[in-house]
């Protein structure tokens, strides 16, 4: 809820230190996760600077025409890129990347999609936390409809991808992810 912790990256690593530390709040780097857009010069540093704590990267796409179109910080760096760097990252610290994907209806959630992001993924260190869409009045985006969220996932795993898909919660009083942004 902090936004996009590698554009602060001095203060996350202090807080970082300061909750793993014995007079902080002692819990665990493996305990501890940063998501990120996906900032490419951060992540091999990260993964250098704290090899224990979880990465997420929001991904949210295949490909790099539909982040481009879906994430404006995309623009800035190559999807091919962003895969390699995350590639390096799961090789330099033996540990998994979580891969996040909100599934918008007709945008990025189609079969096609599912075995595009497959081909990107299989075969290394990555689990993918499929997000059912938290719609957001005034982006025109709708959420994916129940059946092709499972079709996604199934699709990912039949291709050897570790797949979740988050539950949704306060989407009735405009308080899921996004949806605060309004207010």
């Amino acid at each position: 809820g902090i936004g996009e912790p590698f554009d602060n990256y001095d203060n996350i690593s202090k807080f970082i230190r300061l909750i793993n530390s014995k007079q902080g709040y002692n819990l665990g780097m493996r305990n501890i996760t940063v998501s990120t857009c996906g900032l490419i010069p951060f992540i091999e540093k990260f993964g250098e600077d704290f090899p224990q704590v979880n990465l997420a990267v929001s991904l949210h796409a295949p490909n790099d025409e539909i982040r481009c179109r879906t994430m404006p910080v995309a623009r800035s760096f190559e999807y091919s890129e962003l895969m390699k760097a995350c590639r390096n990252y799961t090789e330099s610290t033996k540990r998994r990347i979580t891969f996040e994907y909100a599934l918008i209806d007709g945008v990025n959630d189609e079969p096609e999609h599912a075995r595009e992001l497959a081909s990107h993924l299989k075969g290394w260190l990555t689990h993918v936390n499929l997000i059912p869409l938290n719609e957001v009045s005034g982006t025109g985006y709708k959420t994916s409809h129940k059946t092709n969220v499972r079709k996604f996932a199934s699709l990912l795993e039949e291709q050897g991808v570790a797949v979740s898909v988050r539950r949704t919660l306060g989407t009735d009083i405009d308080a899921a992810c996004g949806q605060l942004r309004l207010r």
